[in-house]
């Protein structure tokens, strides 16, 4: 192969101008930087085998690319750099606009915006490659699928990479003692080693939930729900998500560790001697009611869910798109499959079971809270109560945003969710 390179780049050399050098030694610069600085993100997560193994692959990638886009001919050199900038691109944007974002200017966040530029200077360089050396008409087909590849990759991909490459979230200054309730700082520990924090407010009334906020916040941002809940005399456990606040572990977005998480949440509660084992419910907003509604069908001692904003955390959770939208629909399920099959390859987490099948195992009964304003949220809900209509009610908040239904109509939030738990969890009246 090595000799067919140099004697293909050797022909096109004799008539290669210096714009041409130009060109290929930026094409090789930008390869290497996006190349070393996807290494090094792979790299710094570990030295586990698996992390060495992927770290020393991404690196002779990297070397065979470079080594295309130097020597090879011009065909080779503009399909190197693309195919590097296809993975590159969504690597950068993945890692590092979401950290520059929440952590500022870091290391690691550098890294993310060099392999962002190494990628789009890739992409950009080997794509212009590929359609000038189309030859006549066959351009104008080249270009669509360009920037369709581009735009999947982007979409996919990038949306893996940022969910498995969460940056930490900061817990706020708030607590529960800014509202006047009393309450205790808490830790325990998940199955899989990870301590998790929270803090916990005392039952007036013998039963407990699991209070889980969503992805990129902490047990601060749901205080204004701990208030309602502990103002009808629930023990309220607000715990950080592994990799958020003060918990240890590693944030994944879409919630792949949840379930664990809220398990362990149910063996705090149950240690309680203010709590009843046997009115024990969660209660989650976005992916920590996602979470919640996993968790139960795997722990029955979860006798209730509230779960406001879910939507999906597998690409099974989507397949109600072709039947809304057609064809639309079904390609978009395609790039949902695209992007969960790729965070299964990047995390370590176990892919969950679908909410609608959860809910149709679970022997709890299930409270889904869609947005009035959010999009696809009342489809969603009403494609997961089709998994057991029986056990799963569904309201629609009027006027609300994702996971805004307390703020926006505080007093319905309020009836609708301790009327579904004093039915479910049968609190005693306290005394």
């Amino acid at each position: 192969m090595s000799s067919q390179l140099h004697v293909g780049a050797e022909t096109e050399a004799r008539a290669e101008p210096e714009r041409g050098k130009t060109v290929r030694r930026t094409l090789g610069a930008a390869v290497l930087m996006a190349g070393a600085g996807t290494t090094y993100l792979v790299a710094r997560e570990g030295v586990s085998p698996s992390q060495l193994a992927c770290s020393v692959t991404v690196l002779m990638l990297t070397l065979v690319s470079y080594l295309l886009v130097d020597r090879g001919t011009c065909r080779q050199r503009a399909s190197a750099a693309f195919a590097v900038g296809l993975v590159a691109m969504p690597v950068g944007v993945g890692i590092g606009v979401p950290h520059l974002v929440k952590t500022g200017v870091r290391f690691t966040t550098f890294v993310g915006l060099l392999v962002l530029l190494g990628g789009l200077v890739s992409i950009c360089g080997g794509g212009a490659l590929l359609v000038r050396r189309t030859p006549g008409w066959q351009w104008a087909l080249v270009v669509p699928a360009l920037l369709a590849t581009a735009l999947v990759a982007l979409s996919s991909l990038g949306q893996a990479v940022a969910a498995t490459n969460v940056p930490r979230t900061d817990l706020g200054d708030l607590t529960p003692a800014d509202y006047g309730l009393p309450f205790s700082e808490v830790g325990f520990t998940t199955a899989d080693g990870v301590p998790l924090a929270g803090w916990y407010l005392p039952s007036a009334n013998r039963a407990a939930v699991v209070l889980r906020h969503g992805a990129g916040s902490t047990r601060s941002d749901v205080l204004a729900h701990a208030v309602v809940l502990a103002g009808h005399g629930y023990g309220v456990l607000l715990v950080d998500a592994r990799g958020h606040g003060r918990s240890g572990g590693r944030a994944m977005d879409f919630g792949w560790y949840g379930d664990q998480d809220i398990t362990a949440a149910v063996s705090y509660l149950q240690s309680r001697k203010d709590a009843d084992d046997e009115r024990i419910g969660a209660v989650g907003l976005s992916m920590g009611g996602e979470e919640a509604i996993g968790a139960a069908a795997a722990d029955d001692r979860i006798r209730a869910v509230v779960a406001e904003g879910a939507t999906s955390r597998v690409a099974g959770d989507k397949a109600w798109l072709s039947d809304h939208f057609g064809w639309r629909g079904r390609l978009q399920e395609g790039l949902e499959r695209l992007t969960y099959g790729a965070t299964d390859l990047l995390t370590a987490a176990r892919p969950p079971v679908e909410l609608r099948a959860a809910v149709a195992s679970s022997r709890s009964p299930v409270l889904l809270i869609a947005g009035g304003k959010a999009r696809d949220e009342a489809e969603a809900a009403a494609y997961i109560q089709a998994g057991s209509p029986a056990t799963v009610r569904v309201w629609i908040a009027p006027r609300a945003a994702h996971s805004a239904a307390l703020a926006d109509n505080p007093a319905d939030w309020t009836q609708h969710v301790t009327e579904f738990l004093a039915g479910a969890l049968h609190p005693r009246r306290a005394t």
